[in-house]
């Protein structure tokens, strides 16, 4: 049986949470996929959600990236996740302007305007995660 790089990526993602005990375990080839289909980094939205809330230990409505300061309710971490990696994208034409050019211009835009070394702190955890390339 050949494993994915998608299945790869995954693996590593939810291993990461278990060995954490972070309640977003099984969520790694939704955050994935989502990344691929939105042409984003795939260790960017685990490790946002790392960041703001401890893998979802600390997640507000839903909401493991604490996107929009917590403000939105979402119905789902899926939704979440979801809209989380259209906007990091720069799919969704309100927000689009804010999510272009590098992962590090990304996460400035992201919280960087607010905590400095926000884009630093989640790039850290995105090497934890494992290499941007075929390797997870």
């Amino acid at each position: 049986m050949t494993i994915t790089i998608q299945q790869e990526r995954a693996d590593a993602i939810d291993a990461y949470f278990s060995d954490r005990s972070m309640p977003l375990k099984g969520y790694g080839m939704k955050m994935v996929l989502e990344a691929e289909k939105h042409d984003i980094d795939w260790r960017l939205l685990p490790a946002i959600a790392i960041r703001e809330s401890s893998g979802g230990k600390f997640a507000c409505k839903n909401n493991p990236f604490g996107w929009d300061s917590c403000k939105t309710n979402f119905k789902s971490v899926n939704e979440a996740i979801e809209v989380v990696a259209r906007n990091l994208g720069g799919n969704n034409p309100r927000t689009q302007k804010y999510y272009t050019g590098e992962t590090m211009e990304k996460l400035y835009s992201y919280n960087g305007t607010v905590i400095r070394t926000y884009p630093a702190e989640v790039f850290n955890i995105m090497n934890r995660l494992g290499v941007s390339g075929i390797d997870a």
